[in-house]
């Protein structure tokens, strides 16, 4: 599995398994066969409800090096004991990577706790997810450590470009999430990924995987089925060439899936789950 180098000079792999929607019983076994047939990246989050099952898989597959992912949904920014209750529900003494994960309530109080817990070496790296414009500008011009990923929308048909312009010059990476157009069979279906398919004996799932990849994201394809999470990983041991990246990013129409406006974004910081009380 490749990796590439965070900010901060920690390792990250480019590839794992996105665990949002699994229900417990669905992200205890996707993580234990994604392990299994290599995988050394699982992310979720606390509003997936299933941090304890994600857990149960990797001490299920055995496995003690496993890059994980979490994040601190918005209701607890304001909890000083918040990463370290994330933590026991993983089952584990630190995460590799902890995100914010909505711009929203006291983002700044759940930054200063990210930054406490990267200092205490209980996270090795820190994460926004979907902050975007005021909100991102104002945690860049108020943090002492700079975040090191940004987890966002980003696909053939969308770039991420308004948040990368301003993240890339400081060596902060991407990680993608709706790497594949949220399953969007238009997307999916364009002609050329059945072409470069064709020539790569491989998927259209597979060939925009790598051009994430060529591209320098981080990408996080969540799937049940086994044969997928095999595939997903399967793309390391071929290139596209330039030409064919160039046709691949000439899809970009900035068509996203999911867009969220400031009420949208504020409403998180209502929604109470009992993080407590997950399987």
């Amino acid at each position: 599995m490749e990796k590439t180098k965070l900010n901060n000079d920690v390792e990250m792999p480019v590839l794992g398994l996105g665990t949002f929607l699994m229900l417990p019983a669905q992200a205890e076994k996707a993580v234990y066969d994604a392990l299994e047939c290599g995988y050394e990246m699982i992310d979720t989050a606390n509003a997936y409800m299933n941090e304890k099952a994600v857990g149960r898989g990797i001490r299920k597959a055995g496995k003690n090096d496993v890059f994980l992912v979490s994040k601190l949904w918005p209701t607890v920014y304001e909890e000083e004991d918040a990463v370290e209750k994330t933590l026991a529900r993983l089952g584990v003494d630190h995460l590799d990577l902890m995100f914010l994960h909505q711009p929203a309530g006291n983002f700044m109080t759940g930054y200063r706790l990210l930054e406490k817990a990267y200092k205490k070496g209980l996270i090795k790296a820190i994460g926004l997810s979907n902050f975007h414009d005021k909100k991102l500008q104002k945690v860049l011009d108020e943090c002492e450590i700079k975040p090191q990923v940004i987890q966002y929308e980003c696909h053939p048909y969308y770039h991420a470009e308004e948040v990368m312009d301003v993240l890339a010059p400081l060596g902060v990476k991407l990680m993608c999430w709706y790497p594949l157009g949220h399953g969007d069979k238009m997307l999916i279906g364009e002609e050329v990924f059945k072409r470069l398919a064709e020539k790569y004996n491989k998927t259209n799932a597979q060939i925009i995987l790598r051009w994430h990849i060529q591209k320098g994201h981080i990408v996080i394809p969540g799937s049940t089925n086994p044969e997928h999470i095999r595939q997903n990983a399967d793309i390391f041991e071929f290139a596209l060439t330039d030409e064919e990246m160039k046709e691949i990013d000439a899809l970009n129409c900035h068509k996203r899936y999911y867009t969220a406006d400031n009420e949208k974004e504020e409403s998180y910081a209502s929604m109470i789950l009992d993080f407590a009380d997950q399987e």
